[in-house]
């Protein structure tokens, strides 16, 4: 313990705090180092939770002990990213999240023996409400969901029933697209008994109406669905082609298409008269006799066998033919169904950009397109709208100077072993870290450590200057004995002995002072600790 104080006397105060203060900076910041390098990284485990639901979570992972994080108010919580899937399992199991709202699980827990028939349909209105909403909310672009639902009970010896209906309100990132709402429609009419997709009325947020519950023709609705879906497919497949010719973004197409409605059922017969076949023949054949007898009526002549033999009578004799063929012509009967929705025209509007290429000085310079390379273009439109002149079809390619210059050309996507560095949000967010980490200790070592130990340095080599300026005269006065018996022989050589002499006293006092200067409490600190030894 001796030593040891002895040592820490010797190396002063001022050193003493220093290597003090270097090691303790030095500890934390690799602490803080080691602490964040070893920190687990955070991923997202729910996100637009409700109230309940994270409270629930958060109880749950409290009691599991596994480390967490909330933000945005609760609505988002983060776990540790090698734990989120079994996470996410082992609350399904649990029935967490439950969406925020109440589904068929009211029935789990019920005592159905003392419960009225009115609270039965209560939870059930409830449940049925509270899994709709479930559904709605697993549709894109669907951040959450409210079912209002109306079921109205039949009164007694009433002839007609009204009719239920119902009422969404939903929130939705971005805006929903006319198939998704009448998805929504159909989906919430098909769950309840009775409800009609007419009678379902959809708003979001902002109080905007997406779907009212009148009840309206949902064959015209389907129609004009049908006529925006085809202007649209076809839409991009112009733009498609014509951008893959001038460039991206340097085509505008505008196409319009007439959509007949009506449904025709028309029905025809042909005869063909020279095919004929034979269906039933028929022959009758009548013939009759008549005898002369004079005009006398006799009972003799009525008489069956009656011969008469006085002469040979006159006769009358008739024969009558009769012949029915039936013939089968040949028919065919044709009937043909027109489907409503048969497009009657289409009409393209095609508008090109020109052509810029630079100059000698290095600007942009415009160019219109030749007719040629305008017709060519008019022909693949053509040939992707299919178009049909006795139809009525037309398209129109013109080639006009847009507003906005073109930009720089494309980055090109990398290729070969680049290509294949493709790095998450996660992972660059990770480096980016390490990188800071690592500045900051370039910082701390060029900053503070490396100023601390130059100064350390400093303090030694002041006090080993001191040292040799004051051992100076001793040795200089051990030095002169030997000297002076050199002055009665030489003086000459004594004189330039005393000289050097001088010279090397003025430099060391030279260079102490500039120390000193330079380090003053370093100095004093030396001075001190020698007047303290001297006085030992």
């Amino acid at each position: 313990m001796q030593g040891l104080a002895d040592f820490l006397k010797s190396i002063g105060a001022a050193r003493f705090g220093a290597m003090i203060a270097v090691t303790a900076a030095l500890i934390g910041f690799f602490a803080f180092v080691i602490m964040r390098v070893t920190t687990p990284q955070m991923t997202t485990l729910f996100t637009d939770l409700s109230v309940e639901d994270s409270s629930g979570i958060i109880k749950d992972l409290e009691r599991q002990g596994i480390q967490f994080e909330i933000r945005n108010e609760g609505s988002i919580i983060m776990v540790p990213k090698d734990k989120v899937t079994r996470l996410r399992m082992k609350l399904a199991e649990g029935g967490l999240p439950k969406g925020g709202g109440v589904g068929y699980e009211v029935f789990d827990k019920s005592d159905a023996l003392g419960t009225t028939s009115f609270v039965q349909n209560i939870n059930h209105l409830r449940a049925l409400e509270g899994e709709l909403a479930r559904t709605i909310r697993a549709i894109d672009r669907i951040q959450a969901a409210r079912v209002h639902l109306v079921l109205p009970e039949r009164p007694l010896f009433a002839r007609e029933a009204p009719e239920p209906s119902a009422s969404i309100v939903v929130r939705v990132r971005g805006a929903l697209e006319a198939q998704q709402i009448r998805a929504i429609r159909h989906l919430v009419a098909s769950a309840v008994n009775g409800l009609k997709p007419q009678r379902v009325s959809i708003v979001d947020e902002a109080g905007q109406l997406l779907a009212d519950g009148a009840a309206a023709d949902p064959e015209q609705a389907v129609g004009d669905e049908r006529r925006i879906s085809f202007e649209k497919r076809m839409r991009k497949q112009v733009e498609d082609i014509v951008s893959s010719v001038v460039g991206s973004g340097r085509a505008r197409v505008q196409l319009s298409a007439d959509f007949d409605f009506n449904k025709v059922t028309q029905t025809s017969d042909k005869y063909d008269p020279e095919g004929r076949v034979l269906r039933s023949s028929q022959t009758r054949e009548e013939q009759s006799m008549t005898a002369d007898n004079n005009g006398q009526v006799t009972v003799n002549n009525e008489l069956p066998g009656n011969q008469q033999n006085n002469g040979v009578a006159a006769k009358d004799q008739s024969k009558k033919t009769e012949e029915t063929n039936n013939y089968e012509i040949s028919r065919t009967t044709k009937t043909e169904v027109t489907e409503a929705g048969r497009v009657n025209r289409i009409s393209v509007a095609v508008l090109v950009d020109g052509i810029y290429s630079k100059n000698e000085k290095g600007d942009l310079a415009y160019q219109d397109r030749t007719k040629e390379q305008l017709d060519r273009i008019a022909a693949l439109v053509r040939s992707a709208i299919g178009f049909d002149q006795k139809r009525g079809d037309q398209v129109e390619v013109v080639n006009l100077r847009f507003a906005d210059a073109p930009s720089t050309a494309p980055i090109a996507e990398p290729s070969g072993f680049l290509g294949m560095l493709q790095f998450t949000k996660d992972d660059v967010m990770y480096f980016v870290e390490l990188g800071v980490m690592m500045l900051l200790g370039l910082i701390v070592l060029f900053l503070v450590i490396r100023p601390l130990v130059k100064r350390i340095l400093a303090s030694d080599e002041v006090a080993a200057a001191i040292s040799g300026v004051l051992s100076g005269p001793a040795a200089s006065e051990e030095t002169a004995p030997s000297a002076q018996p050199l002055l009665p022989s030489g003086a000459a050589s004594a004189i330039d002995v005393a000289t050097i002499q001088g010279q090397v006293h003025a430099q060391s006092v030279h260079r102490v002072g500039e120390l000193a200067e330079r380090n003053p409490n370093e100095t004093v600190a030396i001075v001190r600790q020698w007047l303290g030894e001297s006085a030992k």
